[in-house]
């Protein structure tokens, strides 16, 4: 059920009264004698005025501030003129109090359909925490989440929400991210692991070090993103605006004209002029001129398609974007963090003279204090605690590798460089992913391939983008040409373009823009160093999560939980919104200049042009409000 505010309960008040009132005068038998005419007047002016007086404010205030031709001035118009047109000629007041009831009806109705389009958006809202805890002598102190510094440890208990960036120190729990990623599924966090600001912690007790002040945290980026995104118009809306400019205008001046000339022409040949019949014509023109329905319906669809896209986890930062995606023909993507999880695992280990977990073991403890990825990668695959008082010696050789004593073993374990410095020789090794090379006392022992995990969902991804009609996927990547050529065959890319620096990324992304000629191109990336190339995009996209704080200010849309399918399913929203709104305008321009030419030869009377006119309103404000459901198929 649909809760009115205190404003819109008092304009259905009103509503209600004034038809009380206009149906007790109209059907009620009373004998209003020879002043029948200046009777029903002061009657049927009370429902008029209890109905219309802030019609009649907003006019006046308007006509004071140099800006007339809007809705309010045309109602105000029209329904004057039907009131003295009831004294002086028709003796019906029925029809200008009818005008605005019914157009406080759509009014009413609209404003109900804005409050619920707004609330997928306002929901987002309540995810800004209003207070974080800290712990203080073994006692929870509740503070100000713009006090907390960055280092500081906050406690999140099990149904509160994060309300600081961070890194969990103590504790597990399950995350519901709904709110960010649009996802339903907790994600399990424990100590080590990054979580947002935003998302609710379900079970255990968590202790959290933050990593940003709240200002610059993911739920005030958010919020941020989502408060500005209405200030960047769309051209749809700004060509609405320019037509509402000049079509107001144009209609009073075409009414003046209906009231003036026919009459004028008439009485020049000889003939009964028939002022009132013009002149009421002329206001049955101006109530079905009035173009709120396109006014209110255009940016209303935006709003709703913007609401339709953050359910599905996907922030796009202005109506302008929303109606770019529509149009994007040409996908660039990152790699890595982008169709890759950013995250590195051995996948495959080559012994000579030794069992193959004695190389990674090995391997691993000499690189167990280095904080290189690769180390990492070596540390997990490992899987066992690591006893660091096993090495007795290390020595980081920069771009080449480690050598460490183990176990009194002397264990060179890095890339060929290192092995070339050793005076080693490796032979040919042809293996998807980074190759680390290990030496055990002087002689060459194995390798150890280390492989960038493909996202899972990246292959339906680009499926999904073939469907939706892009013409080219790109990938353009900082990595070996035999590790891209494996990415982009598995996932069903159409090009890629492999060892390239940030500079030689954007390089390659003007090359892609020029070839397009005016087609759209999208550029998606998660780093820091993808922020170029976000900027120089048509559309610049970020996956939210692991992405940098640059990338992130330097996109146009922000995919939350890192999934490459949103990139089709932002495309979907933006195109449905689209479709919705070229609905609404040529339904609207037709049934007005329909209902206008035949208002101009009295086809139409008043009643039939309110209806016309509210009736347009409501159905293009219900189809507008279709934007804010997307079902990706």
């Amino acid at each position: 059920m649909v809760k009115l505010r205190k404003k819109q309960k008092k304009v259905l008040y009103r509503i209600i009264i004034a038809a009380i009132l206009t149906l007790t005068f109209v059907l009620a038998p009373i004998d209003y004698g020879e002043q029948e005419k200046e009777i029903k007047f002061c009657l049927f002016l009370i429902p008029y005025l209890i109905i219309g007086y802030d019609i009649l404010i907003k006019a006046a205030k308007g006509i004071g501030h140099g800006q007339a031709f809007d809705e309010n001035f045309l109602m105000a118009v029209a329904t004057i003129g039907a009131m003295v047109l009831g004294v002086t000629y028709t003796g019906d007041y029925e029809e200008a109090v009818a005008v605005m009831i019914f157009y406080q009806i759509g009014e009413l109705f609209q404003a109900v359909a804005v409050d619920m389009s707004r609330t997928s958006i306002s929901k987002l809202m309540e995810i800004r925490p209003d207070s974080a805890f800290i712990e203080n002598d073994g006692e929870l102190e509740e503070v100000d989440p713009d006090d907390v510094e960055i280092g500081t440890i906050i406690v999140v208990r099990p149904g509160e929400r994060i309300p600081i960036d961070g890194v969990v120190t103590e504790g597990s729990s399950s995350l519901n991210t709904s709110a960010l990623t649009g996802e339903s599924i907790p994600r399990d966090v424990t100590e080590g692991d990054e979580v947002l600001s935003g998302c609710i912690n379900l079970s255990g007790v968590l202790k959290i070090r933050t990593t940003k002040e709240f200002g610059e945290s993911t739920v005030s980026k958010i919020l941020d993103m989502v408060e500005n995104a209405s200030s960047r118009k769309s051209k749809s809306e700004a060509f609405i605006t320019k037509f509402a400019k000049v079509y107001t205008p144009f209609v009073v001046i075409s009414a003046l004209i209906l009231a003036i000339v026919p009459a004028s022409v008439l009485l020049g040949l000889g003939m009964d002029p028939e002022y009132q019949m013009w002149i009421y014509r002329a206001l049955t023109f101006l109530v079905i001129s009035c173009p709120c329905a396109l006014v209110i319906s255009i940016p209303l669809g935006f709003f709703a398609g913007l609401g339709g896209a953050s359910r599905q986890g996907v922030l796009i930062k202005g109506s302008n974007y929303l109606e770019m995606l529509s149009s994007i023909e040409t996908v660039v993507f990152d790699k890595t963090g982008t169709l890759t999880q950013g995250v590195f695992e051995v996948t495959d280990v080559i012994s000579n003279d030794i069992p193959r977990e004695r190389l990674l073991e090995l391997a691993a403890v000499a690189e167990s204090s280095s904080p290189h990825p690769i180390a990492s990668s070596l540390v997990r695959a490992h899987g066992q605690d690591i006893d660091r008082t096993r090495v007795t010696g290390s020595e980081d050789l920069p771009g080449k590798g480690v050598i460490a004593t183990v176990d009194g073993l002397a264990v060179a374990v890095g890339n060929w460089r290192l092995m070339e410095h050793l005076g080693l020789e490796i032979g040919d090794i042809q293996s998807i992913g980074t190759t680390v090379h290990v030496a055990i006392d002087g002689r060459y022992a194995g390798s150890i391939t280390i492989s960038d995990i493909i996202k899972p969902e990246s292959a339906e991804a680009m499926k999904d983008l073939k469907k939706a009609g892009i013409k080219k996927t790109v990938m353009l990547t900082g990595d070996a040409d035999i590790v891209a050529k494996e990415v982009a065959g598995r996932i069903g890319l159409d090009e890629f373009h492999s060892q390239l620096l940030p500079g030689d990324k954007l390089e390659y992304l003007e090359r892609i823009i020029g070839e397009s000629g005016d087609g759209t191109v999208a550029f998606v990336g998660d780093g820091i160093n993808d922020a170029p190339s976000l900027v120089r995009s048509d559309i610049g996209i970020t996956m939210g999560s692991i992405g940098s704080d640059a990338a992130i200010e330097a996109s146009d849309v922000v995919i939350m939980d890192d999934d490459p399918r949103k990139v089709a399913i932002a495309m979907g929203v933006s195109r449905k919104t689209m479709r919705i709104i070229r609905q609404n305008i040529y339904f609207t321009l037709i049934v007005k200049f329909l209902f206008l030419g035949l208002s101009a030869v009295g086809l139409v009377n008043m009643w039939l042009a309110i209806i016309a006119d509210v009736g347009v309103m409501i159905v293009a404000v219900l189809n507008s409000s279709r934007a804010l459901s997307y079902r990706h198929r």
